[in-house]
């Protein structure tokens, strides 16, 4: 306006400025230093509060009606925001490296996979792998496979191959059946449970 000689409006909208927010000037409010020095008080005492518990703490135990935005701002404004602290990784004991069997039929493992459809439904995959050779002894596959499937499919493992002394099971619900675990005992087989975290198809289902 000074250079060209053109007025607030046409100065305004060529730089795309309101005219009611050019001759606005904004004023420091006494309560903004109050705020502050709360916050300041607050933070202190109570190192892990952030803005919100401090906001809280001033309006319900304090009672002041100050806006929690106007709150939030001053709190930015004195930099009191709290680091955000990593999580800690917990240490986890490098698993026993799981035996492999000297001849076939000594132990089974078995284990689950999910997949989709292309209309969204899920299905499941049921493997069964002889330990020795990773040699496929079966699979099953279905929407839903409960315990009382499971028995059926190795039954019917069992009928052609023999029975295993052991089957290497993770610790899914379908293994911890009170049905699977009855059917292990009348045929004589040991179910053996993998480490807590640990996936079976890691160690013996890659191909």
């Amino acid at each position: 306006m000074a250079q060209r000689g053109v007025s607030i409006a046409l100065a305004c909208r060529t730089f795309g400025i309101s005219e009611t927010c050019y001759p606005y000037s904004p004023q420091r409010n006494a309560d903004n230093d109050e705020i502050s020095d709360l916050l300041l008080g607050l933070v202190r005492g109570k190192k892990t509060w952030g803005s919100g518990l401090c906001f809280l703490h001033m309006r319900n135990v304090q009672g002041h009606s100050w806006n929690h935005k106007r709150v939030y701002r001053i709190y930015r404004e004195l930099e009191l925001n709290l680091r955000i602290k990593p999580r800690r990784r917990l240490k986890r004991e490098k698993p026993e490296e799981l035996p492999v069997p000297d001849a076939p039929n000594m132990i089974w493992s078995m284990d689950f996979m999910a997949d989709r459809l292309a209309d969204g439904r899920q299905f499941r995959l049921l493997k069964v792998l002889d330990d020795v050779n990773r040699l496929g002894l079966g699979i099953e596959v279905d929407f839903s496979l409960p315990a009382e499937r499971l028995v059926r499919s190795l039954n019917q493992i069992i009928e052609w191959r023999g029975k295993p002394l052991a089957i290497r099971v993770d610790n899914g619900p379908e293994y911890v059946s009170s049905k699977l675990v009855e059917w292990a005992e009348t045929q004589g087989i040991a179910l053996n449970y993998i480490q807590p975290g640990r996936s079976i198809e890691s160690d013996f289902m890659r191909e």
